[in-house]
């Protein structure tokens, strides 16, 4: 993942999906005498899912594992570098997504499941995404 995997998708005929993180982060500020009081925050980041078939609809492959980020540090130096603060914890919440895009995101699935080395679409959704998967209508 780059920082520019922060931009996400479009809004495709195939519906709408996000990524929803945990982050947890501080402000620094740099002049002296200057301080912050909450110094620490917590908050959700919302990363629009790309289209399934279209670059970067395998953020999920590449980020996830049974629900978790597989890969917490780098992620947590990424989201550091898009954020420009100090990310104390970032963490994979959950693929919020309307049914329309889940369908479309199945159906790719299933045209290659060979790429994710499963026997079939409930094992890939399983394998990456764990339980992590709400599905919403309308705001959510």
């Amino acid at each position: 993942m780059t920082t520019s995997d922060w931009s996400g998708g479009s809004d495709e005929p195939s519906g709408t999906a996000e990524y929803v993180f945990g982050c947890r982060f501080r402000l620094d500020p740099d002049p002296p005498g200057l301080r912050a009081d909450p110094a620490e925050f917590e908050t959700r980041l919302y990363r629009e899912a790309d289209p399934p078939g279209e670059d970067g609809w395998l953020f999920f492959r590449d980020n996830c594992w049974r629900g978790e980020l597989n890969d917490p540090d780098y992620f947590r130096e990424l989201t550091e570098d898009a954020l420009g603060v100090t990310v104390l914890s970032v963490d994979f919440r959950e693929l919020r997504t309307d049914g329309a895009y889940l369908d479309a995101l199945k159906a790719e699935i299933a045209d290659d499941l060979g790429q994710f080395n499963a026997d079939g679409v409930p094992d890939v959704l399983s394998k990456y995404l764990g339980s992590s998967i709400r599905v919403v209508d309308g705001d959510g």
